[in-house]
């Protein structure tokens, strides 16, 4: 199957939840990260949505780039469509994303980018809007604050200041 790559933009940056050979910071032209799914698993329910990001079209987005050895692509690939298909609001693409570990390569990489079409998709939302639906959520994965915070987080230490999600994490509060 050759090289298998995984791009995170969200929770699989400080959750990946499968063996990797090496990880990188990396960068994918096209799409940026956006809370603009509404969730009805993970991190809420559909009476009492949350709200997680997706990748959607247009800009750029910095995230973390995970290698899967030739033995893990399958159990790999099986994970990732259990955990990240529950709904089926992404669709999985193979996107270039160029790892910014010094060697300016371009990988190919499985990336979970949003359905537009999608009933979950929620499209760019006020931050009052945002702020309530990330601050009802619970999912089986726990609650949506605690999933805003880890991310924010994971993007501090890449060195990333995402404006929008820095205004959610601080009207959330801790």
């Amino acid at each position: 199957m050759g090289e298998f790559w995984v791009f995170g933009y969200g929770s699989l940056m400080w959750r990946p939840g499968f063996p990797f050979r090496t990880r990188a910071p990396a960068l994918l032209s096209g799409y940026h990260r956006s809370l603009c799914v509404l969730s009805h698993v993970h991190r809420g329910t559909p009476e009492r949505p949350g709200l997680v990001l997706g990748l959607d079209r247009g800009g750029r987005c910095k995230g973390i780039a995970f290698e899967v050895a030739a033995g893990d692509h399958e159990p790999t690939l099986a994970y990732l469509r259990e955990r990240e298909m529950a709904n089926y609001v992404y669709r999985e693409a193979m996107v270039p994303v160029r790892l910014l570990d010094g060697s300016g390569r371009v990988v190919r990489a499985l990336a979970y980018v949003v359905d537009r079409a999608h009933p979950q998709y929620a499209g760019p939302r006020g931050l009052d809007d945002t702020v309530r639906l990330v601050a009802q959520g619970h999912g089986k994965s726990g609650p949506n604050p605690d999933y805003v915070h880890a991310t924010h987080a994971a993007l501090m230490d890449l060195g990333v200041v995402d404006r929008r999600l820095k205004a959610v994490v601080e009207r959330l509060g801790r």
